[in-house]
């Protein structure tokens, strides 16, 4: 198992002013970092990845996508916006050394119609995805396509819907994720979820229900790791959570309120819970 801590709880843009967090994070025992590519500047990512080599850490990386460059636009030119940034996005992958590329660059976050996705959005999201995955062959990078709750997007809100979707995508470099917080909302039985898409599964976001430090909420926990267990799940397990550090980030995940001490505490008591969980069932 793998152990990542995701750069989002202090920055969009992570630059050279974070690297004592990160070593920091080292230092506890992370395994790696996931970085947010918004920033499409590759030779930025290179020099980041060569300073994450430095300090023996791995690496992840998680991305979006807009109203703007939305791949599932009945505009033809937006969607081949949206294709064009998810390619940019891996050519910083590549430049960071990023092994995965996850995120809901499936479709636009936060925009909806008002129902569920059509046919025609769907053929689309494949379409796009399939040219993404093809180019993430290139690049050396394994897609993890994120589903996201029903208050967040329309076009994939479970698990079932992200394998489904990368199924026919059928690439080897298109793949799903799994994340305990939107499946903690949207699963009725979360172990089936896990079963149900475990040949497609490549990497886990560990995020508590209100986004706070895993194992302090109500997510059912045992449940996940057992399910992870069963299924002989052994990727990236990372943990994703939320704070007020930026207020872009703030307003997408609506979060008003601080619900942990300081971000290093958080990272700390994650990457003992998550170890802990771990040892009890891949001993």
């Amino acid at each position: 198992m793998k152990f990542g801590m995701n750069l989002l709880l202090w920055s969009g843009d992570p630059d050279d002013t974070l690297l004592p967090v990160i070593e920091q994070l080292k230092e506890m025992g992370y395994d790696g970092v996931e970085v947010p590519l918004f920033n499409l500047d590759v030779d930025k990512w290179a020099k980041m990845g060569e300073k994450l080599k430095s300090l023996g850490l791995a690496c992840t990386a998680v991305t979006v996508r807009n109203e703007e460059d939305n791949p599932i636009s009945p505009d033809a030119a937006v969607r081949e916006k949206g294709l064009e940034l998810n390619k940019q996005t891996l050519d910083c992958c590549q430049a960071l050394g990023a092994e995965n590329l996850v995120g809901p660059y499936h479709s636009a976050i936060g925009i909806f119609s008002g129902e569920g996705p059509t046919f025609d959005e769907w053929k689309w999201g494949v379409d796009v995805m399939r040219k993404t995955a093809e180019y993430a062959g290139t690049t050396g990078t394994t897609l993890g396509v994120e589903c996201l709750n029903r208050f967040e997007t329309y076009l994939l809100n479970t698990h079932a819907d992200s394998a489904k979707f990368v199924r026919e995508v059928d690439h080897p470099n298109c793949k799903m994720m799994y994340d305990t917080f939107h499946s903690n909302i949207e699963e009725r039985d979360i172990a089936q979820a896990i079963r149900d898409c475990a040949d497609v599964l490549t990497h886990v976001h560990i995020s508590e229900n209100d986004r706070s430090t895993p194992g302090a909420g109500h997510v059912h926990w045992d449940t996940n790791f057992d399910a992870l267990k069963e299924v002989g799940y052994d990727g990236w397990m990372v943990v994703e959570a939320f704070g007020l550090a930026l207020p872009e980030i703030a307003a997408a995940t609506k979060i008003w309120r601080r619900m942990y001490e300081t971000e290093i505490k958080l990272a700390e008591d994650s990457l003992k819970f998550m170890k802990a969980e771990v040892a009890k069932r891949w001993s």
